[in-house]
């Protein structure tokens, strides 16, 4: 068995579409560990609706190609297209991570995904879920490579999310003032 995370993301009725997958993902896959959920600005989108990003892990002794195709059927089944044009609206984008250690293109997929060093929406959430977890390629904890990590223009911040009746995401509490005497 492997542990193996996606990164998901909708800004498409967001709350619907990540409740909907996290149904799926737990009724294929059974016990899931989910991040909290993050709100964020579009990277490379002309649209200017915000996201929803997350990242599951669960075992599975899946294939590569199982998972991708799995995962994709899904993405279909919520509206997304072959055709779609790349940074378009989207109800929602299921990418694989990584599949326990692979390293390399396996099945037409790239592995571990690039965008996990790239993209505060996926390290973040990747680094609270999995701090001590290693990057398959470059045997970082994913804590580390977050504290690391320049945001640089991404802005994200958790918020309030609930799942089958519970919450799984929290926002940040509000800063405390701190008052000059």
């Amino acid at each position: 068995m492997n542990l193996v995370t996606l990164s998901l993301g909708s800004n498409i009725d967001p709350e619907k579409h990540i409740r909907l997958c996290l149904d799926a993902l737990a009724e294929t896959f059974g016990e899931l560990q989910i991040s909290r959920i993050f709100e964020s600005e579009p990277v490379g989108f002309k649209d200017s609706r915000n996201f929803y990003n997350l990242v599951v892990a669960f075992h599975s002794d899946w294939s590569v190609a199982r998972l991708q195709a799995w995962s994709k059927a899904l993405e279909m089944a919520h509206g997304r297209t072959p055709d779609m044009v790349k940074c378009s609206p989207r109800a929602l984008d299921i990418d694989l991570l990584t599949v326990g250690d692979a390293c390399g293109v396996i099945d037409d997929v790239a592995l571990p995904r690039a965008e996990i060093t790239q993209n505060a929406f996926v390290l973040q959430p990747l680094a609270e879920l999995l701090p001590d977890e290693r990057h398959p390629r470059c045997h970082t904890p994913y804590a580390t490579l977050w504290q690391r990590f320049t945001l640089g223009r991404q802005r994200l911040w958790a918020i309030d999310f609930q799942w089958q009746g519970r919450f799984v995401s929290q926002a940040d509490p509000l800063p405390r003032k701190i008052h000059a005497r």
